[in-house]
């Protein structure tokens, strides 16, 4: 049964931005694969003012299969003139297509039960299924199964990051302080696949901030930060998500609230559109910084001179780093800060790797092919390692380089400061 229509929602002059210009167009991924109109952001806001307008149903199969092929990589917002939000109406309109239903189906109403509302609403219950598959993974009870599995389930199992022996909360305190009086308080989200996936990421990004004078609170009561949830239609529990973590982090004694996940931030620098009557949210999303972002504001303390080789590194912009944050020089001052690093760019830096959240799992095909122009793209630069603000684009391009043979690391830029700032780079 279909809900009440949510676009309708939306000021209605947000679905009057788009001035059809189409300067979009050159930079959508699945437009410039399809060349299809509908395919396009002004060809996807065309289908959402229908539905607003009662011209099309909310539970049409076009509407709903649309909104889904969309990569949400916010690429049309940066070139976008007339300012148009996007990121607010795509993440409505998947909540119109789930409210009415054009996607229904007994499978996939388990499958997103099973991991929006079960699974990464609670960190612990995430925590404790990485648990299981660590063991898995040293064991390999599983090793026989999977080669019985059809071969996209076996892509799947292949693409799974692997779990890191210890969590976020295992390896940080706390509270840290640096050993010479700190300039700074902030707080730090872990995240949920960042947890258990990268969590050496997150103990990195601690050991950079207290070398940059930060003292550093992890508060063990925060939350998934809801963009999973928001990007598919799950409004609702998001908002109870950023609700959470508005609770948890202690606004008016910190002077920043650190982020190392390219996704989760710039879901988090927009809790004031979601929640739009909190008070709270004006100061929080002012707070909010990209570690990126805040290491350059505040002056990036530079390490000691390497006596390493050189060594090539070259930067994928992960989608909601640079189009969704605006955020694009920072990390590349950040990596030429390092000693022994020699930065070489990367032809298609800012077009999208694939990964887009759980794009990968739902639309494979399309996924897979961003994923090799990426791949090839990134073995043109003779590269040794490719640095990236995002784990769903590590884990993505990890994932293809070792299918296509190429040797090389992909590591976040913070890990490359860390160990610089260890002596190990």
């Amino acid at each position: 049964m279909s809900g009440p229509n949510l676009l309708q929602q939306l000021d209605y002059s947000v679905l009057q931005q788009c001035i059809h210009c189409g300067m979009c167009l050159p930079t959508c991924p699945t437009y410039e694969a399809t060349k299809h109109e509908t395919s396009s952001p002004r060809g996807r806001i065309a289908l959402m003012r229908a539905v607003a307008d009662g011209r099309l149903a909310p539970n049409s199969p076009q509407f709903a299969d649309e909104m889904y092929f969309c990569l949400g990589c916010l690429a049309c917002e940066t070139v976008c003139p007339a300012g148009v939000n996007y990121a607010e109406m795509i993440e409505y309109a998947r909540a119109e297509v789930e409210s009415g239903g054009a996607k229904a189906g007994a499978q996939r109403g388990l499958i997103r039960a099973f991991a929006l509302r079960w699974l990464f609403a609670k960190p612990h219950r995430l925590r404790w299924i990485a648990r299981f598959l660590r063991v898995d993974e040293a064991a390999g009870f599983s090793r026989a199964f999977v080669l019985l599995l059809p071969r996209r389930l076996r892509d799947l199992r292949a693409q799974q990051p692997k779990i890191c022996d210890k969590f976020s909360f295992d390896l940080i305190r706390e509270t840290e302080s640096p050993r010479t009086p700190h300039r700074y308080r902030v707080g730090l989200l872990v995240g949920c696949v960042q947890d258990v996936a990268y969590s050496d990421v997150n103990r990195d990004t601690v050991d950079v901030l207290l070398a940059n004078g930060c003292e550093v609170f992890t508060p063990r009561g925060q939350s998934c930060c809801g963009s999973l949830m928001g990007h598919n239609g799950e409004l609702e529990l998001a908002r109870k998500l950023a609700r959470q973590n508005l609770d948890a982090f202690p606004l008016g004694r910190l002077d920043a609230i650190i982020v190392n996940s390219a996704g989760c931030g710039s879901f988090m620098k927009r809790y004031r559109h979601l929640l739009p009557d909190d008070p709270r949210v004006k100061l929080w999303d002012e707070k909010v910084h990209d570690i990126h972002e805040w290491l350059v504001r505040i002056g990036i303390q530079a390490p000691r001179e390497s006596a390493q080789p050189t060594t090539r590194v070259t930067y994928h912009e992960a989608c909601h780093l640079v189009h969704g944050q605006k955020i694009s020089q920072q990390p590349r001052e950040l990596l030429r800060a390092i000693p022994g690093v020699e930065l070489v760019e990367l032809p298609e830096a800012t077009w999208c790797c694939g990964s887009a959240g759980i794009y990968n799992i739902t639309q494979p095909e399309m996924s897979q092919a961003l994923l090799e122009r990426k791949v090839k793209h990134i073995a043109a630069t003779d590269a040794l390692i490719v640095a990236t603000g995002n784990p769903g684009c590590i884990g993505q391009i990890r994932y293809g380089a070792q299918k296509s043979g190429l040797d090389i690391k992909v590591v976040h830029p913070i890990t490359l400061l860390a160990r610089a700032y260890r002596g190990e780079l």
